[in-house]
């Protein structure tokens, strides 16, 4: 054979490996396509957020949306869950989650279509609300990939879930949705992919972690009595203050001297409420504490030794009675499945490029989007780069902090992040669903 055939029958041998691959890629022509409609949700949903449990429009905007693209649509799971159900076929079902919910914060980027919502709370305070952690963002790009899907039926096979969640800020709505049969009423997911959007990276990249990825979180309410009396004769009193100050410095010690330094722990003391007045001793000191982790084990151990330091400390100073210790809040790490992460790390590096797509260690902040994993799903959630890419470059010169998800300053760079969004979710989405 000449050397001008085998470089042909070479090309052509190629051909089909190259066309079995493109299925799994959106073209850029297709997200310019749906880019002004998504980038028209997206501002209407950052323009109206509404809280945990309060998104009745904003699922509503979800429904509506599905509908129109003929997915199988259910309202009302877990109060304002949304489920959309696209089937095509037989093939592996992949689930996508998307928050609805927004954070009482006020809204200082003086974007346009900035929120100046106010509304009340569940105590009946007026407050602000503002899309500070980007779940706007999220809703746009699932809603992005879920038009792409149903105007591509050709290149899947298999069944799509699109799961508009509430309450992820008060880590509720996961689990609540799993409690009203999200995977008992509907298809249960082969596999249940997330994106988050984040300040750690410019927008037109993207982040993952492989494990654990986020941490245990853990709201500790802590009560410590003592007997009340004046400042000027504490001998007659047993101050609740002290006791409080003792208890501190003492669980600092649970992470300093009982658990292995190997394994990430945080115990952080946010609140402290004791006394009204110079010179009274009061009865009792009220104390809020986040408690951070990875691994079950180590957050058990946590949890056990601030009881047992509390108690032990109130024996220590003759306190009427023990401290009242109640986990108010809480969550399960995110665990990244290994095998998963990797398989969408390589369909991502194929999509993006190699320099698009980096590895990020892991975060203490914490997501509802643990319960799935836990509830027997192999689970990712990945990052979506979200600021400006002069302005990142520039923060990393000069050390600069970037305002990021919960601050009322955070605002990503709308148009890369959306495209880069709906880009990589439904490059991983084709990634597991069948081949047509």
């Amino acid at each position: 054979m000449s050397y001008g055939r085998y470089v042909l029958a070479c090309l052509l041998w190629a051909v089909p490996l190259f066309a079995a691959d493109a299925w799994r890629v959106p073209s850029k022509s297709q997200i310019d396509g749906i880019y002004p409609q998504i980038e028209s949700l997206y501002m209407d949903i950052h323009r109206n957020p509404e809280l945990s449990l309060h998104e009745e429009k904003t699922a509503a905007k979800m429904a509506d949306q599905l509908r129109h693209l003929g997915f199988a649509v259910t309202t009302g799971v877990a109060h304002t869950g949304v489920v959309g159900v696209l089937k095509n076929g037989t093939g592996p079902t992949v689930m996508v989650r998307a928050e609805l919910d927004a954070l009482p914060v006020p809204e200082k980027t003086g974007l346009p279509y900035a929120s100046h919502v106010m509304t009340k709370n569940d105590l009946g305070v007026d407050v602000p609300v503002m899309h500070a952690c980007g779940h706007d963002l999220h809703m746009a790009i699932g809603i992005g990939t879920a038009t792409l899907l149903s105007q591509n039926k050709d290149r899947w096979r298999g069944t799509f879930i699109f799961v508009g969640q509430p309450a992820e800020e008060r880590v509720k709505g996961a689990d609540a949705m799993l409690a009203d049969g999200l995977f008992t009423r509907f298809p249960k997911p082969d596999y249940a992919i997330a994106v988050h959007d984040t300040n750690s990276l410019p927008a037109g990249k993207v982040g993952y972690t492989t494990g654990y990825a986020l941490a245990n979180s853990d709201s500790v309410d802590v009560t410590v009595f003592g007997k009340g009396g004046h400042g000027a004769a504490p001998q007659e009193s047993v101050d609740p203050i002290v006791i409080a100050a003792r208890t501190i410095v003492a669980w600092q010690t649970i992470v300093a001297r009982e658990n292995d330094p190997m394994d990430p722990a945080v115990i952080t003391v946010g609140s402290i409420h004791g006394g009204t007045k110079h010179n009274i001793i009061p009865d009792e000191v009220h104390m809020q504490l986040t408690v951070r982790s990875y691994k079950d084990e180590v957050r058990k151990h946590l949890l056990d030794s601030i009881a047992r330091i509390a108690r032990a400390e109130a024996e220590a100073a003759g306190a009427p009675k023990p401290p009242l210790v109640e986990v108010t809040e809480s969550v399960p790490s995110v665990y990244n499945d290994p095998t998963l992460t990797q398989r969408i790390a390589g369909a991502l590096k194929q999509s993006l490029g190699d320099s698009a797509v980096l590895q990020e260690a892991p975060a203490m902040a914490g997501d509802d989007f643990a319960y799935y994993g836990r509830a027997g799903v192999p689970a990712l959630e990945f990052s979506v780069g979200a600021v400006n890419p002069a302005q990142f470059a520039a923060a990393q010169k000069s050390g600069e902090a970037l305002p990021g998800p919960h601050s009322p300053f955070f605002a990503p760079d709308r148009e890369p992040s959306l495209r880069t969004g709906v880009e990589a979710e439904m490059t991983a989405v084709l990634e597991l669903l069948g081949k047509p």
